[in-house]
C-alpha cells in the first residue's frame, strides 16, 4: 500500500520528486532544527492518482486524519476547536518550482464559531475578523473559482467608504461587516453557503491545489520553462503561524544574495502586522531587511543566522519566506532561488571563489540559455514604451529603427547611415541583403522556423515573426495596427526578439558587455569576468568541437572571435542572391551546352573569391561548404508576377525574347512541392556543370590560399543524398575536378568530401553512404522536416500551438531535438556510419546545433563537432562543456 502522506520529520531535501520541492525543503530545515512550524504533506504520487482518475486514491483519507491527529497533539489544540482552534494553511508545491502559478489558502479551520475563540484565546478580536475575511476571500477565489476582482472591489468599496487606503485602518466593526459581505459573495457566485466544517475546507483546499496543476498559467509555465507535464504538485499542511498578530508581527521574502545583480550580502523585504501574500501584493510598502532590524533586532539576527545556516547548507543562493508572530521567527519556506542570468553566472564563481562548490559545478549552475541572455541587447528596463503588438520571439535582442518594407530601401537608407528595421509579410531569400544591414526583422507571418527566424538567428539579427495583429502593406509602405495605429515608412519603432514585442517610437537599449568581450574589447565588468572564467572551464572539459554557419568571410571572422573551431555549413546558394542572380538567370535560360558553360565561367571567378576571403577568415581551420542546395525555381521570378509582366507588355507591344525564355524557363522548373523535388544532389547529376564549377572554385581559392602562405581545408558536402551511388556519381566529378585543379595549379590541396544525412533513407543506409564519404553532417531541420512530414515555413504558425497545448510535443521539434524519433535516426546512422568507417567525421549544422538540450544529446551518441550561427557559438562552447560533466 502506498505511503500518500508524510510528516516532515520524515522527509528530506532529496525526496523533492515525492514531497515536492516545498516539503523536501520544510522537511530538510525540520531536519536542521530550524523554527518551521509543524505540519505534513501530501505526495505527488497521490495528486497524479486524483488527476488521473479524478478521485483521491483509496486510503488517503484515513492518512490525512493519522497525520492531522498527531499535528493537533503536537500543537496541543484541534482543528477548528470553538475555543482555541487549531489553523492551518494549504500550499501546492511541486518538484520544480513554480512561483505563483498553483494555489495557497491559508487560516483554514475558521468559521462562525472558531472565530470568536480565536479572538479570546489571542485577545485581540480584529486579528481574528481579518484572519476570517482573508480566509473567506482565499477560499472562495482559489477553492470556489470567483473572481478576485469581486472580493478586492468589496474590500475597496469598505476603505473607500471609511476615507482610508490601509487595510490596518479598518477596525473590528469594519471586518465583521466585510467578513458578511464576502459570505454574501460566495452565496451569490457559488451558490453554496461558506462551508462552517473544518475539515470539508481542508479537503476542498487540498483538491484546489491538486486541480490547480492543470489550470491555463500553470500549464503555460511548464511549457515555457519544458516541466514535464505528469508530475503532479504536492499539498502541504501546516500549523498556521500569523505575521498579522500587531505590530510585532510580520511576514517576509529573503534572499541570500542579490537575484538580479548576483551582488553578495541579503536582499529583502518586511512588512509588519501582514501575512505573506500582503508582500507578494503589494498593498503596502515593505521595508528592507535592513529597516527590519531597527523595528525588531532580535528576529532580525536571527534571521540572518538562519539565512546564512541554509546557504552554507544548500551551497546556492537561497529564497526563503518567513513570517515573526509577536516577535516569534518562523521559517515557511525556503528553496534554491531563480535569478537573471547575469546573477547565475556571478553567484557561480563567487561560491567556486568562497569553497563552498568546485568549478564543475559553478559551470552546472548556468545554461547556455542563460548565457545567450546575457549576449543579446535588451531595452533599458525603465524606459517608457507603447505597445504596439505582440508576435513570436523568434531572434533575441533589442533593435530600434525606421521602418522599412523592402530590402533595397533597407540597403540604400543603410548605406546613408540610417537604423532601419525590416518589415515584411515573410521574408523570402531575395531579403536576405535587406536583412543583413537592418538592425531587426519584423513579419506579420510565420513562425520561429520561417525563413525570417532561421536567417535572423543564423546573423544574430533580433526578429519578431508572426505579429498578426499587423496588416502589412508592402506596396504602400505602411502597416497598421489592428484596430490602431498606421506606421508608415521611416516612422520609427522597435521590436524586442526576447519578448515578441512591438513598440512604438524609439525605446533606449542598453548593450552587451558580454559581446563586446568576445568580440575583443576590453571590458572591466564583474559579469564579463564570470563568463570568462566559466566558458574557459567549458572549453577545457568539451569533448565535442565547435564550428559555425557561415556564409560571408565577415560572419566567419565574428565566429572565430566567438571561438569557433572551423565553419560546419557555408550555404553557396546565398552567393547566388542580389547582383547576381541575374547571372543564375542566365544558367537557366541559356541554349546548348555552350550557354550553360558562359554562364558557368561568369559564375566561377566570384564563387572563387567568396571562397578565397572565407578561407582567408578561417585559416587553418575545417571550411564545410555545401554545394547549391535549394531548387532552382527560388532564383527566377515568381510565376504569377512575370506573367502579368508579360500580359502588360503584350498590351504595349514590348515584350522580349529574353522574358519568354524566363516565363518558358519558370514554367518547365515549376513543382507541386519543390523541397522534394530537383534540388540538391539531383540537381548536381541533372545540371553537372553546376556542381563542377563549384567545385572548382571551392579548390581553386584553396590552391591560391596555400600558394599565398596560408592554410585551406576545405570540405566539400554534396546535399540530400539518399542513396549512395547518387554520392558517388557526384564525388567521382568532384575528384576528378580536384586532380585537374592540383595539375593545372601545382599545388597539393587536402581536402574531403562528404554528405549531409538529411533524409530518413539517408539515415537507415548510412553504413553503405559511409563506404563513400569522408564525413556525416546531419542536417536536422530537414531531416526533422522529412520524419515529421512538417512543412517547416507553413505548420508552426497553422497548428503547432495546438500541438503544444495537446501536448503531442512538449517543445517544437525544430527548436529542440526530437530525440526520441529524430534523434533515433541520428544515433542510427552515427552507429551505422563508425563500424563501416571508422575514421569517419561525423558532425551535426542543422539549427539544433546550438540549442542547448540538443547538444547534450550530440554529445551523448558521439558526434565529433556542432555548428551554429556565430552568435550562438559561445552558447555551444558552454553546453558542449556541461554535456561532458560527470552526473553531479
Amino acid at each position: 500500500m502506498s505511503n500518500w502522506v508524510y510528516d516532515f520529520a520524515e522527509g528530506d531535501k532529496s525526496k523533492k520528486d515525492l514531497l515536492g520541492g516545498k516539503g523536501a525543503n520544510l522537511a530538510e530545515m525540520s531536519n536542521l532544527g530550524l523554527p518551521v512550524p509543524p505540519g505534513f504533506t501530501i505526495t505527488t504520487e497521490a495528486c497524479r492518482a486524483y488527476l488521473q482518475h479524478g478521485t483521491e486514491p483509496d486510503g488517503l483519507a484515513a492518512e490525512v486524519d493519522d497525520h492531522l491527529a498527531k499535528l493537533e497533539k503536537d500543537m496541543g489544540r484541534t482543528l477548528g476547536d470553538a475555543d482555541d482552534p487549531l489553523l492551518v494553511s494549504v500550499r501546492s508545491g511541486a518538484a520544480f518550482s513554480m512561483p505563483g502559478m498553483m494555489e495557497t489558502v491559508l487560516n483554514i479551520g475558521l468559521n462562525d464559531e472558531s472565530v470568536v475563540g480565536l479572538a479570546r484565546q489571542s485577545e485581540d478580536e480584529r486579528f481574528a475578523m481579518d484572519s476570517y475575511r482573508r480566509l473567506l476571500q482565499m477560499f472562495g477565489g482559489t477553492v470556489l473559482g470567483i473572481h478576485g476582482e469581486h472580493f478586492s472591489d468589496a474590500l475597496d468599496g469598505a476603505k473607500d467608504a471609511k476615507g482610508v487606503t490601509d487595510d490596518l485602518d479598518l477596525d473590528v466593526d469594519d471586518l465583521k461587516a466585510l467578513v458578511e459581505t464576502f459570505k454574501a459573495l460566495i452565496r451569490e457566485h457559488a451558490e453554496i453557503e461558506f462551508p462552517q466544517d473544518p475539515r470539508r475546507q481542508m479537503d476542498l483546499a487540498v483538491k484546489a491545489v491538486f486541480d490547480s496543476w492543470n489550470t491555463d498559467r500553470a500549464v503555460l509555465y511548464r511549457r515555457q520553462e519544458r516541466i514535464p507535464e505528469d508530475l503532479g504538485t504536492a499539498v502541504n499542511i501546516q500549523a498556521m503561524v500569523f505575521g498579522n498578530r500587531g505590530m510585532t508581527s510580520g511576514s517576509g521574502v529573503a534572499f541570500t544574495r542579490d537575484p538580479a545583480s548576483g551582488d553578495q550580502g541579503v536582499y529583502g523585504d518586511y512588512l509588519q502586522n501582514a501575512q505573506g501574500e500582503d508582500v507578494v501584493a503589494g498593498i503596502r510598502n515593505t521595508v528592507s531587511l535592513a529597516d527590519m532590524a531597527k523595528v525588531d533586532q532580535a528576529s532580525h539576527d536571527q534571521l540572518l543566522d538562519i539565512m546564512s545556516t541554509l546557504e552554507q547548507h544548500y551551497r546556492d543562493m537561497c529564497d526563503i519566506e518567513f513570517t515573526v508572530e509577536q516577535g516569534k521567527l518562523w521559517m515557511l519556506q525556503t528553496r534554491v532561488g531563480k535569478r537573471t542570468p547575469e546573477a547565475a553566472f556571478r553567484i557561480a564563481v563567487h561560491m567556486a571563489d568562497e569553497g563552498l562548490i568546485d568549478m564543475d559545478e559553478a559551470l552546472r549552475r548556468v545554461t547556455g540559455d542563460q548565457l545567450a541572455n546575457t549576449m543579446f541587447p535588451r531595452f533599458d528596463a525603465k524606459a517608457d514604451k507603447t505597445l504596439l503588438a505582440v508576435g513570436m520571439n523568434a531572434s533575441p535582442g533589442a533593435a530600434v529603427g525606421k521602418a522599412v518594407f523592402d530590402w533595397a530601401t533597407a540597403v540604400e537608407w543603410a548605406e546613408q547611415g540610417e537604423d532601419v528595421i525590416l518589415v515584411r509579410k515573410e521574408t523570402t531569400p531575395e531579403d536576405l541583403h535587406g536583412m543583413m544591414v537592418a538592425k531587426g526583422v519584423l513579419t506579420s507571418r510565420g513562425g520561429k522556423t520561417s525563413h525570417a527566424a532561421v536567417v535572423a538567428r543564423g546573423m544574430g539579427r533580433t526578429c519578431v515573426c508572426g505579429a498578426e495583429a499587423l496588416d502589412v502593406d508592402t506596396r504602400a509602405g505602411e502597416f497598421t495596427v489592428r484596430g490602431g495605429k498606421t506606421i508608415v515608412e521611416g516612422d520609427v519603432i522597435s521590436i524586442d526578439g526576447s519578448t515578441g514585442e512591438v513598440f512604438d517610437g524609439a525605446v533606449a537599449v542598453a548593450d552587451s558587455f558580454v559581446v563586446r568581450h568576445f568580440e575583443g574589447e576590453e571590458v572591466d565588468e564583474p559579469l564579463v569576468e564570470a563568463v570568462a572564467r566559466l566558458m574557459a572551464h567549458a572549453d577545457s572539459k568539451r569533448r565535442l568541437a565547435v564550428r559555425t554557419n557561415a556564409d560571408t568571410a565577415d560572419d566567419a571572422a565574428r565566429a572565430r572571435r566567438f571561438g569557433a573551431q572551423g565553419i560546419g555549413l557555408c550555404r553557396t546558394e546565398h552567393m547566388f542572391l542580389g547582383e547576381r542572380r541575374q547571372l543564375v538567370e542566365n544558367l537557366i535560360v541559356a541554349e546548348g551546352d555552350e550557354g550553360q558553360k558562359a554562364a558557368l565561367d561568369e559564375l566561377l571567378p566570384l564563387q572563387r573569391q567568396d571562397f578565397l576571403e572565407i578561407f582567408e577568415a578561417m585559416d587553418g581551420l575545417p571550411v564545410t561548404i555545401r554545394l547549391i542546395d535549394p531548387p532552382l525555381h527560388e532564383f527566377l521570378p515568381d510565376l504569377t508576377d512575370l506573367s502579368v509582366a508579360m500580359a502588360v507588355a503584350d498590351i504595349h507591344g514590348h515584350r522580349k525574347k529574353r522574358q519568354r525564355k524566363l516565363l518558358a524557363a519558370v514554367q518547365r522548373l515549376h513543382e507541386s512541392n519543390p523541397m522534394l523535388g530537383l534540388r540538391g544532389v539531383r540537381l548536381g547529376i541533372a545540371i553537372p556543370g553546376l556542381f563542377t564549377m563549384q567545385a572548382r572554385a571551392i579548390l581553386e581559392a584553396a590552391a591560391e590560399r596555400i600558394r599565398d602562405g596560408g592554410q585551406a581545408e576545405p570540405e566539400i558536402m554534396i546535399p540530400l543524398v539518399a542513396s549512395v551511388r547518387e554520392l558517388d556519381l557526384v564525388k567521382g566529378r568532384i575528384e576528378h575536378i580536384a586532380r585537374d585543379v592540383e595539375t593545372e595549379l601545382g599545388v597539393t590541396i587536402p581536402h574531403k568530401i562528404g554528405t549531409m544525412i538529411e533524409l530518413p533513407r539517408a539515415a537507415m543506409t548510412a553504413g553503405e553512404i559511409a563506404g563513400s564519404a569522408e564525413f556525416f553532417s546531419f542536417g536536422t531541420n530537414d531531416l526533422t522536416q522529412m520524419t515529421w512530414g512538417f512543412s517547416r515555413d507553413d505548420v508552426e504558425a497553422s497548428f503547432f500551438s495546438t500541438y503544444l497545448e495537446q501536448g503531442v510535443f512538449p517543445v517544437s521539434p525544430f527548436e529542440s531535438l526530437d530525440v526520441e524519433g529524430v534523434g533515433a535516426l541520428v544515433r542510427k546512422a552515427a552507429t551505422d556510419g563508425r563500424e563501416a568507417n571508422p575514421d569517419l567525421h561525423l558532425g551535426v549544422c542543422g539549427e539544433h546545433g546550438g540549442d542547448p538540450a540538443s547538444i547534450h544529446f550530440f554529445h551523448e551518441v558521439g558526434l565529433d563537432y556542432v555548428s551554429c550561427s556565430p552568435f550562438r557559438v559561445p552558447v555551444a562552447r558552454l553546453e558542449a562543456g556541461r554535456a561532458a560533466l560527470p552526473a553531479g
